[in-house]
């Protein structure tokens, strides 16, 4: 009997679960809620419900930097705001845990899971762990004396979360869409071609990532509020203080205007990459799957493109910039898509 379909079920309902814990992340950064929980109750699934606990927690908060620094006129009915969204953050993570652990327990006992299946399987949950590990962290490093988080911290966590996800789905479609002797005798394709168009969708995963990190760094230093013109940064192309900071080097990581300008023009060659790959698909002979990725990807990154303008032009509003991210779940999840077909195409090649 074959198990796969629940154990594909499974999978795609931690990514799903995944998306959710990252959207709700962001929402939880761009309404600075994210230092409202200033004591870990890894234990806890249960939120103050007297008046009792919730003063409890506030007192707790008023001890944190970012209540003396910047939201001393806060009243309580204030911090329930902010401790709601923090709260429904950690509240998927810990769901995320129960889901995979329940029925990977189920899965082995019934022995449904076997051989390389097992370990793949391990090393979800271990990348789940780093995540939260990393994300604990990074609510630390708020913490202390300056009260705003680490833009490497936060970076390091939203990008676990995306390999987390990447490597989840990577596995169900490994169970979906399984090579099979009869697509090998079936399909007829060129091979140099497709190795070439296969090696692009690799550097374009290469750029998305890197494009998510800048996401990152973006959000973190607040990069999003400086220039927010289009396409040029204020009247110039390149903005002056793109190598203010010396080392030069520091522009591109610490930089607010530094690393806006790797964010914008990363996605320039990103937008350039799909279409090369749209282009070049256009003379092999593509299975039915392949073909619809590629036209979902490339008109994700279409999409993503300009929800990433708009963001930047109306300053970071709460609602694109969810948008934005969730734009980059999708053109991830569309480039892991693809790239799983090629190797589908290679393997029958």
């Amino acid at each position: 009997m074959n198990h796969s379909k629940p154990i594909i079920i499974w999978l795609l309902a931690g990514c799903l679960l995944i998306w959710g814990m990252v959207v709700v992340g962001g929402i939880t950064r761009l309404t600075h809620s994210g230092l409202s929980m200033a004591k870990w109750k890894i234990s806890s699934v249960i939120p103050p419900h007297t008046d009792e606990e919730w003063n409890s927690d506030f007192n707790d908060y008023k001890q944190t930097p970012e209540y003396k620094q910047v939201n001393s006129n806060f009243t309580l009915e204030d911090y329930k705001h902010i401790y709601w969204w923090e709260f429904i953050h950690r509240l998927i993570g810990r769901s995320i845990g129960m889901v995979f652990l329940i029925p990977f327990a189920f899965f082995i006992i019934k022995g449904w899971l076997k051989g390389s299946l097992i370990w793949k399987t391990l090393i979800i949950f271990a990348l789940g762990g780093v995540q939260g590990i990393i994300g604990w962290y990074m609510v630390a490093s708020g913490l202390q004396d300056v009260p705003h988080v680490s833009h490497y911290f936060l970076a390091a966590h939203l990008i676990t979360a995306f390999i987390t996800f990447g490597y989840s789905f990577w596995v169900a479609l490994d169970l979906m869409y399984p090579v099979t002797d009869k697509s090998t005798m079936t399909l007829q394709v060129v091979h140099r071609k497709f190795e070439i168009v296969r090696k692009w969708n690799w550097a374009l995963l290469i750029l998305v990532v890197i494009q998510i990190v800048y996401g990152a760094f973006t959000s973190g230093l607040h990069a999003g509020q400086v220039y927010p013109t289009w396409p040029k940064m204020g009247e110039n192309w390149i903005a002056p203080e793109v190598t203010a900071i010396s080392p030069i080097w520091r522009n591109f990581i610490d930089g607010l205007v530094g690393v806006q300008f790797i964010h914008r023009y990363n996605a320039y060659l990103v937008v350039l990459l799909v279409i090369v790959i749209w282009f070049k698909s256009l003379k092999l002979q593509l299975l039915p799957t392949q073909s619809h990725g590629i036209k979902f990807l490339i008109g994700m990154v279409l999409v993503q493109f300009f929800l990433g303008v708009f963001t930047l032009v109306y300053t970071v509003p709460v609602v694109l910039g969810v948008l934005h991210q969730t734009g980059a779940f999708l053109l991830f999840a569309s480039t892991i898509f693809v790239l799983h077909q090629w190797r589908v195409q290679k393997t029958a090649s």
